[in-house]
Order: C-alpha cells, then sequence, then structure tokens
C-alpha cells in the first residue's frame, strides 16, 4: 500500500453512498447490493455452512475500495480477506465459531468510510473490522469503532494517526515513520548512499515515511539534498531528476505509488543513470506495478513486508494458495489483509467478544504470520522487521531485512 499507503481523498457523488456493495458469506458467494448486508450465511470454508464446533458464528466486518481508482488494491484485500476466512473456518473458526464476513466497498472516500463504520457498528453489530483500506478512509472510520468498543486492525494503511485513535484501534502493516527510517538504511547504509533526493507523493503516506526516512539518515551520516512533493498523475519527473544529479546526488528515496513510481523509473532510465534508488510498498503491487514494470525497476530495493523467497511454511503456503484460487501472485496488501485475520483468530483464544478480541490482540506476543513475525504491540503499533525486496531480471525476490530494534520500534 499501500498498499500500506495512505489516504487518497476522492470526490465522490453523494448518491455513492447509495451504492455500497455487501459481502456477507464470501465462502459461499453470496452478495447483495445496497445499504442491507445478506443475512443468514456465513463465510464457512470447507465446513458447510453454519455452525463451528460450539455452534454459532461471528460477524466480523471489513471494507476497502472495491470501486474506483483504487479498487485493485481493494480487490487484492478483498481477495486474501476471503481466503483468510475460509482458512480460519476450515480450522475451527474463531474459538469454534465460523465467521460470517460482512463486507462494503468504501470506494476511496472518507465519508462512505464514516456510513460503513456506523452500520457496522449499530446494525451489523460485528465484534471487530479489519480494514483493507487506505489512511484516510481507515482513519475516518475509527472514532467511530473506538467509541462503540469494536476493535479495529488497520492491514496496510501507515498513518501514526489511527493507532492514536484510542486502545481499540491497532496496525498490522509497518507504521510509515518506522517504514522510512528502514529505506534510510537499505539506502544509506546497504547501499551506500550519502547525498540523496526524495521525491515522494504528498500525502500522508508521503509525509510519514519522508520524515521517518530523514530522521535515520541524519542518524546514520547522509546528506539529504533535496525534498521534492508532487501530486498524484505526475508525469513529468525529468526535472527533479536532473537537478539532483546536478547537486551530486548518488541516491534516490521513492516514495510513489504504482502510476507515477513507473513515470519516475522511465525518466530515470532515458537518462543512463546509475544512482541507488530504494522504494517502498507503494509499488508493492502485482498487477499494477511488478507484472508490468518488473524490468523497468531492474535493480531497485523497495520496503515491504511480504519476503516472496521465505521458506517459512505459512508465508509459502499463503503465496501458493492465493495464486491457485485467484491466478496472480499476491502483494504487500493481500498479505497484510491476511495477517489480520489470522491475529483476530490468535487473539480469539481470549474469547470472541468485542472486548475479548481487544484484550487478545493487545496482549498478543511473538505472532507468526505470512508476513513474519509480529513481536508485539507497541501502542497498538505492530513491531516487526522491515523486509527489503529487489528487482532482479524482471521479479521480486528477497534482498535483506531490517530488524534494529532502534529502528522497526514504532
Amino acid at each position: 500500500m499501500n498498499r500500506a499507503r495512505a489516504g487518497r481523498m476522492v470526490a465522490v457523488a453523494a448518491v455513492a453512498l447509495l451504492g455500497i456493495s455487501v459481502v456477507a458469506a464470501c465462502g459461499s458467494g453470496g452478495t447483495t447490493s445496497g445499504n442491507q448486508p445478506s443475512s443468514g450465511s456465513s463465510a464457512s470454508g470447507g465446513s458447510g455452512g453454519g455452525a463451528g464446533a460450539s455452534g454459532g458464528t461471528i460477524k466480523i466486518g471489513f471494507f476497502s475500495p472495491q470501486s474506483g481508482i483504487e479498487a485493485s488494491d481493494g480487490k487484492s484485500a478483498l481477495d486474501a480477506a476471503q481466503l483468510a476466512v475460509k482458512d480460519i473456518n476450515a480450522n475451527g473458526g474463531l474459538d469454534g465459531k465460523q465467521i460470517e464476513l460482512v463486507n462494503y466497498d468504501d470506494g476511496s472516500d472518507p465519508k462512505q468510510a464514516v456510513s460503513i463504520a456506523t452500520k457496522l457498528t449499530t446494525q451489523d453489530k460485528v465484534a471487530a473490522v479489519v480494514s483493507g483500506s487506505y489512511s484516510d478512509q481507515t482513519l475516518a472510520g475509527a472514532s467511530i469503532f473506538q467509541r462503540a468498543g469494536v476493535p479495529m486492525l488497520a492491514a496496510y494503511a501507515v498513518n501514526p494517526g489511527i493507532p492514536g485513535t484510542g486502545d481499540a484501534i491497532f496496525q498490522i502493516a509497518t507504521s510509515g515513520p518506522v517504514e522510512g527510517k528502514a529505506g534510510a538504511v537499505a539506502l544509506a547504509k546497504d547501499l551506500g548512499a550519502k547525498k540523496i533526493a526524495i521525491v515522494a507523493i504528498d500525502n500522508d503516506f508521503g509525509n510519514a515515511l519522508v520524515k521517518g526516512f530523514k530522521d535515520e539518515a541524519a542518524t546514520l551520516g547522509a546528506t539529504v539534498l533535496s525534498t521534492s512533493m508532487n501530486q498524484f498523475g505526475e508525469k513529468d519527473f525529468g526535472p527533479v531528476i536532473d537537478k539532483a544529479v546536478a547537486a551530486g546526488a548518488d541516491g534516490f528515496y521513492l516514495v510513489e505509488y504504482a502510476a507515477e513510481g513507473q513515470q519516475f523509473l522511465t525518466a530515470f532510465r532515458q537518462r543512463n543513470l546509475t544512482q541507488k534508488i530504494v522504494g517502498t510498498e507503494g509499488i508493492d503491487s502485482t498487477q499494477q506495478f511488478i507484472e508490468p514494470n518488473g524490468k523497468l525497476a531492474d535493480g531497485m530495493v523497495f520496503t515491504t513486508v511480504l519476503n516472496r523467497d521465505s521458506t517459512d511454511p505459512k508465508t509459502q503456503a499463503f503465496l501458493k494458495n492465493f495464486a491457485a484460487a485467484y491466478s496472480h501472485a499476491p502483494d504487500m496488501v493481500g498479505a497484510t489483509t491476511y495477517d489480520a485475520f489470522m491475529v483476530l483468530q490468535a487473539a480469539s483464544k481470549s474469547g470472541t467478544s468485542a472486548s475479548d478480541l481487544k484484550t487478545g490482540i493487545t496482549n498478543l506476543t511473538n505472532f507468526q504470520g505470512v508476513t513474519g513475525t509480529i513481536e508485539k504491540f507497541t501502542n497498538r503499533v505492530s513491531v516487526h522487521p522491515v523486509d527489503l525486496e529487489v528487482f532482479k531480471d524482471g521479479t521480486v525476490h528477497h534482498y535483506g531485512v531490517v530488524d534494529d530494534p532502534n529502528v522497526i520500534n514504532p
């Protein structure tokens, strides 16, 4: 995401509120449109539809941008959510209860996220919620979940204000400032760049990562020569690159999403430059960036949480099962969403009420997920190593890991 990504403000007509789609029964494919979720069915995985070991179902809410300009990420998150529910239900559910997934499309609109959060807490009466959306939408709904005492796990939204909402709001992916610090370690320490130009999207995601990067770069003795912030849709990165090169930059920190990242790299390659580049999870999108631009990005290292070369059985099973189910490889959006549901499964050992799940998440330690080990939650932000991946011959492979406690602790 973004990808762990940030919030993106999208102007949507007011009538869009009437078009929220709901999936309450992803295992059986039940889908309805409108403001009311379908009822009476559960996402049963392999257990047939209905009660788990101790009988009954448990409603878990979910929302992501399944329409609009961010639909690719929203669909990736929803696919992972459905796979997670299927896997959990096939293995006994949450404390014996089968998950009924109550899904909404937020259309990348914070106003819709507010409406969705209200419905999930007052109408659907869910026990917990996973946000598969960006920071703007996630933050918009967070205060409603907090007031209702319903725990929400932000799968990949990075705004540090999200967990700051209250004791029921958690962040699964790496926080923005931490990812930025890890990027500085990769570029200044591992790749040896000492004069760095930052090129970043001007939103919550970009600003959070840039701050973390600058703080850590200073600690490492690197100099940030320039910081160029751009809007969505920027296509002409040539002048920014030329100015940075003229100033003596030997490295670029690139905090962009797929479209802007492609434009930057195209301009960079046209100039036959050799400066080191470190990107972020903003370009960790299988269908939007990795598959169409893998060769263009050859040699670029980026920070993320999904190690494609991991030998961990859980990670390998997720990579295999996701690809088999959806005919393409997963990305970090899908991986963090899957882990968010698995965190709920681990937390359910404390019970399945909203209060029990909140306590279970708060006290969770050394959770082994498909994105690695979450050591603990500090102020409701997950603490885990940051993975470094590299583009090699058009595909993504493991490059290294940043696990220094001084870097990864929020």
